[in-house]
């Protein structure tokens, strides 16, 4: 990869992104009002026997869910709407490598992802009063690993997509089917067998299942530090894979 060349493409995006105010604004902001809507909507659900609420017991896990759905629908968008705009075609008749390309919009994105992460990490511990047996660091950790994740994601979906819509449409495709399996609605080793396979091939069960571990256990476990290695290596192989299928529309 040509390092001038991907820390160019690096700062094009940030300046953009930077330009565009309302995408900023969901990126920094739509995770911190979320958790504190589930702040208010679980503000009178009486206390366990351990004095942690039902927020607390869901809000850790959120904090690496909002962040991946986010990210996922941001990217996906805004690479679309580069396609859509000729630059993206433009950009495909230089030199540049579609690995740096695709790298420089990953580290951009994932740059947004580290702040929103931290954000929402603040006002959750801080604000909300959440609590964990774990390092609050190790949260933030995994909210952005996991929004990284979202962002690997949406840039392979943008691939396959010819416009916005389609970027959109494949959120309740890769995304939803996910959040259902991922054991926060119900715990995975509940599941029927066969949804129980598909969700071991889910990354978004790991990254939950990292964040529980981090919820119920004040140290680093083994099983937080390989569902963290699994997660990277999802994320990882989807850049790899939308780099490889990034095609131009005209020949």
């Amino acid at each position: 990869m040509n390092a001038m060349a991907y820390a160019t493409t690096t700062t094009r995006i940030l300046r953009q992104l930077r330009a565009d105010h309302r995408t900023v604004a969901m990126i920094v902001l739509v995770p911190s009002l979320l958790m504190t809507l589930l702040y208010f909507m679980y503000q009178n659900s009486p206390a366990g026997p351990d004095g942690r609420t039902l927020f607390d017991r869901i809000a850790v896990t959120m904090l690496g869910i909002l962040p991946f759905v986010v990210m996922f629908l941001v990217t996906s968008i805004a690479m679309q709407r580069e396609r859509s705009s000729g630059t993206l075609e433009r950009l495909l008749t230089t030199p540049l490598t579609k690995t740096a390309l695709l790298g420089g919009y990953g580290s951009a994105f994932s740059l947004a992802a580290a702040v929103q992460a931290g954000l929402a990490c603040a006002v959750s511990f801080g604000l909300l009063g959440v609590r964990s047996s774990g390092s609050v660091l190790w949260v933030l950790v995994v909210a952005v690993l996991v929004a990284v994740l979202g962002v690997s994601l949406g840039l392979l979906c943008s691939a396959f997509a010819r416009t916005e819509f389609q970027a959109v449409q494949f959120m309740p495709v890769l995304v939803i089917p996910q959040f259902l399996l991922c054991g926060l609605l119900v715990p995975r080793e509940d599941l029927p067998d066969w949804l129980r396979w598909i969700s071991n091939v889910l990354p978004l069960s790991y990254a939950v299942e990292a964040l529980q571990q981090i919820t119920r256990n004040p140290g680093t476990t083994a099983v937080m530090v390989r569902d963290l290695v699994v997660v990277a290596v999802f994320a990882a192989t989807a850049l790899a894979l939308g780099a490889a299928t990034l095609r131009r529309r005209t020949p």
